[in-house]
C-alpha cells in the first residue's frame, strides 16, 4: 500500500510542478461565478493577470451589495485569492445582507511590484470595475454593476481597499483594512498622496493590525505598519472621517483572529449603511450617535468606549465605533481576541432532510 501511495505522491508532485503557478483547482460552478483578464503592456492599465470568483447566494432575487474580501501581496498571498469566495464565515454575512462575495486574485509574480495591482491607480481599479459588469451579466444579476462595496483587504489588499474607499467613497458601506494603507500624505519616494473628500469621510473604515507590527514590537520586519496605519487614521479622523483602529495583540502581519471583530463589524455597517432600494444612495452614519474611544497606544492601558456625547477626550485622535454591540467587541478583541459571539445556532433541519450537521 505505501507503495502505491509513495507512485501517487511522486506524480501529484511532477504534475502540480508543471501546472502553471496560478491555476485554480475550485470550479466556478452556479452559484459560483468567475471571470479572468490576462495582463496588459498598454500604460495605465493593469499589467498581470487577474481572476475574480463571485459567490451569490443561492435563492436570492436581487442584490443589494458586494463584499469584495482581498488578498495581500506575494504570490502566497495572491494564492490564497482562489479560495476567498468559498470561505463560509463570509458567505453567512453575505447571505444575511443579500450580498455577492468576490475574491480576486492577482496573477502577480514571485518579486515583482506589488504596487502594480495594489494601487488602483495603475489598472486595478477599472480591472475591478470590468469584472463587476462581465459577472453582472455571467450570472444574470445586472445589479452587480451599481450596488454598494463592502471591502476587506490585508496588507497590500489593505492599501488597495482604502485607496479605492477615497477614489469611490460614493460606492463604499465600509472599508477593512489589515495590515495596510494607502499614502494620504506627501512622503519623498513614495506614490503620491490620494484625496480626502467630504464623502470619504462618511465611509465607516476599521484600520487593523497585529501587535506585532510596530504596536508593541518595533523592531520586525513590518514595525513600519503601525507608523503608517497612525499616519492614516489621524489625517483621515482630524477631518472627522469615521474611522477606527483595532489591535490584535496576538499577532504579526498574518490575519490572526480578525475575523471575530470584522465579520460583526461589517454586519453592523451594512445593516446600518445599504439603501432599502437599489438605486439610492448609501445611508448617512453620525459620529453622535456612534461610540469613541482614545487611539489605543503602546504606553497607555486600553480605555473602554463610551457614547459619543459623553466622550471628553480629544476627537481628533478617538476610534470611532458604530454601536454599543461593536464598542463592547472592540474591547474584546482588543485583550486577548475573544469576542462573544452570541448568535443563535442554524435551525435544526426539518424532519426527512438529507441536510448535515
Amino acid at each position: 500500500m505505501w507503495r502505491v501511495f509513495l507512485i501517487f505522491a511522486v506524480l501529484t508532485s511532477t504534475t502540480a510542478a508543471q501546472e502553471p503557478e496560478y491555476i485554480n483547482p475550485l470550479p466556478a460552478d452556479p452559484s459560483y461565478y468567475r471571470v479572468r483578464y490576462e495582463g496588459s503592456s498598454k500604460p495605465g492599465e493593469l499589467v498581470y493577470p487577474v481572476s475574480y470568483t463571485m459567490w451569490v447566494p443561492p435563492g436570492v432575487k436581487t442584490l443589494r451589495g458586494v463584499i469584495v474580501h482581498q488578498h495581500g501581496c506575494g504570490v502566497g498571498s495572491c494564492k490564497s485569492g482562489q479560495t476567498g469566495a468559498h470561505d463560509l464565515h463570509w458567505q453567512a454575512l453575505a447571505k444575511k445582507h443579500a450580498c455577492a462575495l468576490i475574491s480576486p486574485v492577482y496573477e502577480q509574480p514571485e518579486q515583482a511590484n506589488c504596487h502594480l495591482w495594489c494601487d488602483p491607480r495603475f489598472g486595478s481599479d477599472v480591472a475591478f470595475q470590468t469584472a463587476l459588469r462581465d459577472l453582472a451579466a455571467q450570472s444574470e444579476h445586472p445589479e452587480v454593476a451599481t450596488v454598494p462595496w463592502a471591502l476587506w483587504g490585508h496588507s497590500g489588499g489593505g492599501y488597495w481597499v482604502g485607496a479605492m474607499t477615497l477614489l469611490h467613497p460614493e460606492r463604499v458601506a465600509a472599508a477593512w483594512l489589515r495590515s495596510g494603507t494607502p499614502p494620504v500624505t506627501e512622503t519623498e519616494g513614495k506614490p503620491a498622496p490620494l484625496p480626502i473628500s467630504d464623502a470619504a469621510c462618511q465611509a465607516p473604515m476599521m484600520c487593523n493590525l497585529g501587535a506585532q507590527e510596530g504596536f508593541s514590537d518595533r523592531t520586525g520586519r513590518f514595525a513600519g505598519v503601525w507608523p503608517a496605519t497612525e499616519t492614516f487614521f489621524t489625517t483621515l479622523r482630524s477631518r472627522g472621517a469615521l474611522i477606527a483602529v483595532s489591535v490584535d495583540p496576538l499577532s504579526s502581519h498574518d490575519c490572526g483572529n480578525q475575523r471575530y471583530l470584522a465579520i460583526p463589524w461589517f454586519d453592523a455597517c451594512l445593516a446600518a449603511r445599504l439603501p432599502a432600494t437599489n438605486g439610492e444612495p448609501l445611508r448617512s452614519l453620525s459620529e453622535r450617535d456612534g461610540w469613541l474611544t482614545p487611539l489605543p497606544s503602546p504606553e497607555n492601558d486600553l480605555t473602554a468606549p463610551v457614547p459619543a456625547s459623553q466622550f471628553s477626550g480629544a476627537r481628533e485622535r478617538s476610534v470611532w465605533l458604530p454601536n454599543e454591540a461593536i464598542a463592547t467587541a472592540w474591547v474584546q478583541y482588543s485583550r486577548d481576541t475573544q469576542v462573544t459571539d452570541a448568535t443563535p445556532p442554524p435551525a435544526r433541519p426539518i424532519s426527512g432532510s438529507t441536510e448535515m450537521c
